[in-house]
């Protein structure tokens, strides 16, 4: 029903408006009596067979949220309620900023895909806050990844310490934290991801982090674009600061093969087009490193056969994004189905 009659009317309107008039429709649905459980009869698949436990986490299935759908943590236990297994949240930064002056988010139907230059639009760490306070801990749990960034007027040479406030905000709050500096969105964040203020900035957050009680993991996001030698870069960064595992991958720069009009578009290409290549990297990372690390994968999962071939690639747990708004809850049941099937 969702691709043959709610979508076709979702994409008669601009996708920004249609992303705050679904958050607000899954809202009003979840607020009647009954609803939630509706959603969860539909979409959820319990199986203790789903469950996978990954860098000390325990995770009701392998199928989570990307981050950038709930930037600001509004609608995780909703989300959570369509079958996802984990929920991201972010990029969040230490103060709001509006982002990017729209319009900055456009699909590209021949190519399934979207293109974003959001920019890190946000409320700010604080008020995500408030919100994850609402989050139970035991019964009832939504498992919560924190995306972390810096503020756009922050230059590089500060970005260290914006990352420090957000993990400092948020440490009480998330399960895992992912460490956000390859998003093309944000002027020069990308110049990060070179191997010495990288190694500098995880090696703060980790020194950070082994003062606390509880160490909470810390993943790394890295780009799709990135060279092999680059690389390989990635898997001695983690080898040296001992953080917990990659994201892999974020939206790419690339145009190639594109058909839709769209293409021209400045910004983060997301969906199909992406698959190849994240699946690529995956691959790489895992047999480079000899499975040292553990992988989310991300990027360009559209079926239940996108989503296995991740896993077979060497993920040992995924995320939905630009597939989820192409094809529906639906997809999230029926990649756990297959999941129990092969």
């Amino acid at each position: 029903m969702y691709k043959s009659l709610i979508r076709p009317i979702l994409f008669r309107y601009d996708p920004e408006k249609i992303h705050h008039f679904t958050f607000s429709s899954i809202r009003f649905l979840n607020s009647i009596p009954g609803f939630p459980a509706i959603f969860k009869s539909i979409y959820e698949v319990n199986d203790p067979r789903l469950e996978r436990e990954v860098f000390g986490l325990k995770f009701k299935n392998p199928v989570g949220l990307a981050a950038g759908m709930d930037k600001d943590a509004k609608l995780y236990k909703e989300l959570s309620d369509l079958g996802f297994g984990f929920i991201e949240i972010g990029t969040l930064t230490p103060k709001p900023q509006d982002g990017n002056p729209k319009k900055r988010l456009f699909r590209l139907r021949e190519d399934s895909a979207i293109i974003n230059r959001m920019g890190f639009n946000n409320g700010g760490v604080q008020e995500a806050v408030e919100r994850l306070k609402k989050n139970p801990k035991g019964k009832g749990h939504v498992l919560i990844g924190g995306n972390i960034g810096k503020n756009k007027v922050t230059p590089n040479e500060d970005a260290v310490s914006d990352y420090e406030i957000c993990f400092d905000a948020l440490y009480h709050y998330v399960d895992y934290f992912v460490v956000n500096v390859s998003s093309p969105n944000t002027p020069n964040l990308r110049e990060l991801q070179d191997k010495e203020p990288l190694t500098r900035l995880l090696q703060t957050l980790q020194d950070k982090n082994a003062a606390k009680p509880k160490q909470k993991p810390i993943l790394l996001k890295i780009a799709p674009d990135l060279t092999d030698e680059q690389l390989l870069d990635i898997i001695d960064i983690i080898k040296t600061t001992g953080i917990a595992g990659v994201i892999a991958t974020n939206t790419t720069i690339s145009r190639d093969g594109l058909q839709s009009e769209n293409k021209i578009e400045m910004g983060g290409l997301s969906g199909k087009p992406l698959a190849k290549r994240s699946t690529e990297v995956i691959r790489f990372l895992s047999q480079k490193s000899n499975n040292a690390f553990p992988i989310i994968g991300v990027g360009g999962i559209h079926t239940p056969e996108d989503a296995l071939e991740k896993l077979e690639a060497g993920a040992s747990l995924i995320q939905l994004y630009t597939g989820f708004i192409y094809e529906g809850p639906g997809l999230i049941r029926d990649i756990n189905k297959k999941i129990l099937e092969s």
